[in-house]
């Protein structure tokens, strides 16, 4: 190991490695992109996709509670091969347009492909486990957010909610690959509190997610005027982030304004009442883990 890895960066210094890193990520997200999320969902569905006694509704609620494989059967669902003239905005949708061999023979390539890094992941410890569960909560909490005080497509919003934090398991995996930030993991947790919001959004673009449940991801962390009867998809996200516990539920450091934690206070009061629904679906995802 380089001894001068050890050593505590400032300065300009500090800024040419954090250059550097913005450099790496940009020339990643130009390309193709993967990276592993929640294994063990991953192991499941690798056996889920394999049994064909499997029904399409089956395979769909198991392929929602995973960030990055919906997103790819979206975008290859709404590719001049198989778009229809409708766009596609929920997993279950892309389902049925593909066909269940196209979900088998695109998901395990992907699913395959994430189990072959995740030993990376070890070195944050439960971390990605935790952004796992708290993405599973907030998208559990979009999906009953826009059937009670919403118009809005229950599948999409819970897609949405999945994804919202998917920045931060992509900057996760991408730290691993650097030796400084694998010895200090309190610089790459702070370097996640800062960018994976940008980061985020970007990435869900390249991945060719539909505009408007990429654009309901930006700023979930960072403090907004927002309603008591969400109005937008973005405004389900920012409610489902802080239902959920927000980043500080996760990541485990506290980087929330006062302002922004008096919000949070105030959101789970006014949505007290959709809460046992709320932790009733989570606990449904969750049995398909079992």
């Amino acid at each position: 190991m380089d001894s001068d890895a050890r050593i505590d960066k400032h300065g300009k210094e500090l800024s040419e490695q954090r250059f550097q890193l913005l450099k790496d990520i940009a020339k990643d997200l130009s390309e193709e992109t993967s990276f592993p999320t929640s294994f063990d969902l991953l192991v499941r569905l690798r056996k889920a996709l394999q049994d064909s006694n499997q029904t399409i509704d089956q395979i769909a609620s198991l392929i929602s509670l995973e960030p990055l494989i919906p997103l790819r059967l979206i975008h290859l669902a709404n590719s001049v091969a198989y778009n229809r003239g409708t766009e596609v905005k929920d997993t279950k949708t892309a389902v049925q347009r593909l066909g269940l061999n196209n979900v088998r023979i695109t998901a395990m390539a992907i699913a395959m492909n994430q189990l072959l890094h995740s030993k990376s992941m070890v070195l944050f410890g439960d971390i990605p486990q935790k952004l796992w569960d708290h993405s599973l909560r907030a998208g559990c909490a979009a999906r009953v957010i826009a059937k009670q005080v919403s118009n809005f497509n229950p599948d999409e919003a819970m897609l949405a909610g999945v994804v919202h934090d998917l920045g931060a398991f992509y900057l996760l995996y991408r730290f691993s690959q650097y030796e400084e930030l694998r010895i200090r993991p309190e610089s790459a947790k702070y370097l996640v509190a800062k960018w994976h919001e940008s980061i985020g959004l970007t990435l869900l673009q390249t991945l060719g997610i539909p505009e408007e449940i990429a654009l309901a991801s930006a700023d979930h962390d960072t403090l907004r005027p927002v309603s008591a009867s969400p109005s937008n998809l973005a405004d389900i996200v920012y409610v489902s982030n802080a239902l959920a516990g927000g980043m500080t539920d996760w990541l485990g450091v506290d980087e929330e304004s006062d302002d922004k934690k008096n919000q949070d206070i105030q959101i789970q009061a006014e949505f007290e009442g959709l809460k046992p629904e709320i932790e009733a679906y989570t606990k449904e995802m969750r049995s398909l883990l079992a």
